[in-house]
């Protein structure tokens, strides 16, 4: 993890209401330059920053 990841992901927990160790996993993400993120975590459907698509495998 690096300073920039952590921070994207104190903006994101801030911005969507959504816990530090969920965000963490879409931030990374998100610095890797994915589009889809796979998780039960999250509301599927959902877009996290403008460019992450959020989808639930169990849907």
């Amino acid at each position: 993890m690096t300073i920039q990841v952590h921070d994207q992901a104190l903006r994101l927990a801030a911005r969507y209401g959504l816990p530090i160790d969920e965000v963490l996993i879409a931030a990374s993400a998100l610095n890797a330059g994915c589009t889809t993120l796979w998780s039960e975590d999250f509301q599927d459907g959902q877009i996290l920053d403008g460019r992450l698509l959020i989808r639930n495998p169990f849907t």
